[in-house]
Formats: structure tokens, sequence, C-alpha cells
């Protein structure tokens, strides 16, 4: 009988990836590449090169559709030009990103800007994220690249829900009926909405049932159900840094990130193997410590804690932190590696972009780390530190690129303007991959 994932099996994950994530710390990963000062400064050339092409693009503001939409395919080809001579990325690479990553983001946009205008650029790049993630699980488990409606509605779940939650002038109560409901309707149970947002949330969680029937695919909504139970414990998360012990922000961490990157996989295909949930919730598990590096300055800011802004409050340097992170990292890869879908190609280009998380978020928190560390780890980067946050000052500004690509790949093809449309999704992309859903002859694992 397949696995369901029930809360206790949630936490003996958190254990196991916890005796992983300590382990890390006596088996620190290999050395990567290493950059001299005179590569460096040759991609940052070719980075600002590409930077500029794109910008001029995007500032543009052709008239007709058919040149918008040219104008789209000439900033796909100057981010193409910019990956190989920059990032040192093979064609093969690059095909990968830019025939189906960044069509993957820019359905998922415009599909949501179409179901809810008010959607913010930020909530827009937040769904976005996630649904990379589920694109690039797709093929680990067998399945073609592509935004389904299950990925869609799981997606833009969380702009929703995680936006009230972070909300200050809510009260805790009103936040505890909000999960209540919110956590009904993920079992299935059908209330009349209470506002907007319920009713957004409502017909999300019906994109997923459309795509997954529940008692075809209990796993699916086991998932759903465990992150939105992690990240009701997280909340915890917001508090006093002395309230909280390492281990026990480690515990929080690891099912809150664990258990969302596992319902990718789950909406990916629908069913998961043993050897694939638990790599999936150690990637997930990955993302979160990423993301928490990243976010340490403003996590310290807001008084959300984690193991990297409870450190940081209390005046240690990240070093060790970060060392074991890129252990965690590696051991995480060789767990990919074991699975038996998924090119050689897919597998390298994910490693390097956990790394380069890694290594990005050191650059831009560098007054939390030693000299010496900053000093070894600047080797591991293509870009020095310095160029790395000027650019993302560039980049995330206000007016910046960023914000400009949006509204550039908006534009969506002749033909598409009437209801919103869902993607196509076929059952019988299974049996192309020589899979079975759960429910027919032979699919149990």
């Amino acid at each position: 009988m397949r696995q369901l994932y029930s809360w206790s099996w949630v936490e003996a994950e958190v254990a196991r990836t916890i005796e992983v994530w300590n382990g890390s710390a006596a088996h620190p990963a290999q050395r990567g590449p290493q950059y001299s000062l005179k590569g460096q400064q040759k991609r940052e050339k070719a980075y600002d090169e590409g930077l500029r092409a794109v910008e001029r693009e995007a500032r543009r503001t052709p008239r007709s559709r058919a040149e918008r939409l040219k104008a789209q395919d000439r900033i796909t080809a100057s981010f193409a030009r910019f990956s190989a001579s920059a990032l040192d990325l093979p064609d093969e690479a690059v095909k990968l990103l830019t025939d189906d990553f960044l069509p993957a983001g820019t359905t998922l946009a415009r599909w949501a800007r179409r179901f809810d205008p008010n959607l913010s650029f930020a909530d827009i790049t937040q769904a976005c994220r996630n649904a990379w993630t589920a694109c690039g699980l797709q093929p680990l488990l067998g399945v073609r690249v592509g935004i389904t409606p299950a990925i869609l509605g799981y997606s833009l779940l969380y702009p929703y829900s995680d936006n009230y939650l972070d909300r200050q002038d809510v009260s805790a109560e009103a936040k505890l009926r909000f999960s209540q409901r919110f956590r009904d309707r993920l079992r299935g149970e059908s209330s009349v909405a209470l506002d907007d947002r319920e009713a957004a949330l409502s017909k999300l969680v019906g994109l997923v049932e459309g795509q997954y029937p529940r008692a075809r695919y209990p796993q699916v909504f086991d998932c759903l159900l465990a992150i939105h139970r992690a990240q009701e414990r997280s909340i915890a998360q917001v508090r006093s840094f002395r309230a909280c012990e390492d281990a026990e922000l480690l515990l929080m961490s690891c099912a809150k990130g664990g258990s969302s990157v596992l319902a990718d996989a789950c909406l990916a295909r629908g069913w998961l193997s043993t050897e694939e949930s638990q790599f999936s919730f150690d990637w997930g598990v990955l993302l979160q410590l990423g993301d928490d590096l990243q976010d340490v300055q403003e996590d310290m800011q807001r008084g959300s804690v984690t193991l990297f802004s409870r450190a940081a409050a209390l005046g240690r340097s990240l070093d060790d932190l970060v060392v074991q992170l890129l252990g965690f990292s590696a051991r995480v890869g060789s767990r990919m590696d074991d699975l038996p879908h998924g090119t050689k190609l897919l597998k390298e280009l994910m490693k390097m972009s956990w790394r380069s998380l890694i290594i990005g978020a050191v650059a831009n928190s560098h007054q939390f780390f030693s000299p010496a560390f900053l000093k070894e780890a600047e080797r591991c980067s293509p870009f020095r530190f310095e160029f790395l946050r000027a650019r993302r000052d560039r980049l995330t500004s206000r007016q910046g690129l960023y914000a400009l690509l949006f509204d550039a790949f908006l534009e969506a093809p002749e033909g598409d303007d009437g209801e919103i449309p869902l993607p196509d999704y076929r059952e019988s992309s299974y049996s192309e991959a020589g899979l079975e859903p759960v429910g027919s002859a032979g699919g149990v694992i």
C-alpha cells in the first residue's frame, strides 16, 4: 500500500533529515569550481553586456502585439547569450532554461494576473518560484516539464494565505479562524466563502481537485494538509530570539521546508515512491535553509527567528552554518543522483543553482561572516561579491529590470484573451513516461 503522509510520517522525516544535517557538519562539501580575479572580471563584463541588452529591449514600448512578442524573443535570446558567456552554461542547459523553465514562469504569471489583477509583482514572483521548483521535479519523476492546473493552484495558494498570516494588523484569533477554515477546505469540506480571499483559495484548491480526484490521489491532499500544519507551527518563529533553542528552530524549518517541496513533488505527478518522497523532503529542507540564509537581515528586522537570524542576532559568525549548509547540499545532490529519472545535465544544473543560492546569500549578508571566510567563498563565485551586491540593487529597485521584464512577458500570444486558459493536462502523460497513476493496475508500490 502506498505511503500516506500523516503528521507522524512528517515528524519521522524531520528526524531523519536532521540526522543528515548534523552529519553534514563533519563532512563538508568538496570545493566547487574556483575563479580567478581575471576570470571574474571577464564574466562581469559579459554580465553587464547582457544586462544592457535586456534593459534596452525591456524599456522599449512596441505599439503592436506582434512587436511586443518579438521583443520577448529578443529578450530570451539575450538571456541565452548571457547564460552561455557569463555562467559558462552549455547550449543544452541554456535550451532547458529558455524552452522549459522560462515559459513555465510566463504561463503562471499570465494566468495569475487574469485570475486576480490585484496580485502584486512580489506575489506572482513568489508563486513562480514555487512553480519552478515543481517543474524542476517533473523530469526527476519522469514527467515532462510544464505548468499544470495543480501546480498553478498550489503555487498561488500561499501568496494569499502567507501574506494574511504575516500581517501585523490581524489578530491572532482572526488568523486561527482563517487557518481552521482553510484547513477544512484542504480536507475537502465545502462552506460558503466569507470573503474574496477564501473564495480565491477555494477555487485554487479546486484546480488541484480537478486534476487529482481525492479518492484516487490521497497522497496529494495529505501533502497539502502537512504543509498547512507546518505553516501553522512555524508562526511560533516570530518571537523573541531567546525563546527558541536551535534544535526547535531546526525542527520547525525542516517540517515547513520539507513538507512544502514534498507537496510540489506530489503535485508534479500525483504519487511518489519512498525514495522520491525522501529526496523531495530533503530538497525542501535545503531550500528552506537557503531562504533563511538569504533573508537573515529581513528576519532580524521583523523578529522572525531562524537558525541564521538567531545566530546573527547573538553576534555569532555564520561561517560554520554555511559550511554545514554546503555539506548538506552535497548530500541532497547525491540522493538526487540516485533517482532513476532526470538527465545528468539537469541534475548538475540543479546542484549549481543550490550552490549559487548559498554563495549569493553570503555575498549579500557579508557583515555576518569572517574576512577569511568571505575571501575563500568569493573564490567560489563567478562574480566578485561587491559586483553581485551592486547588480542586485539595480535589478530589484522599484523601477528595476525584474519589474520591467515582468511587464514585458505578460503579453500573451494572439487568441489567448478570453476565459482564463488552463494548461493542457492529459493523464496519458503517465503512460508516455512509463508510469501508472494511483488506482491503476500495478500502480501501487
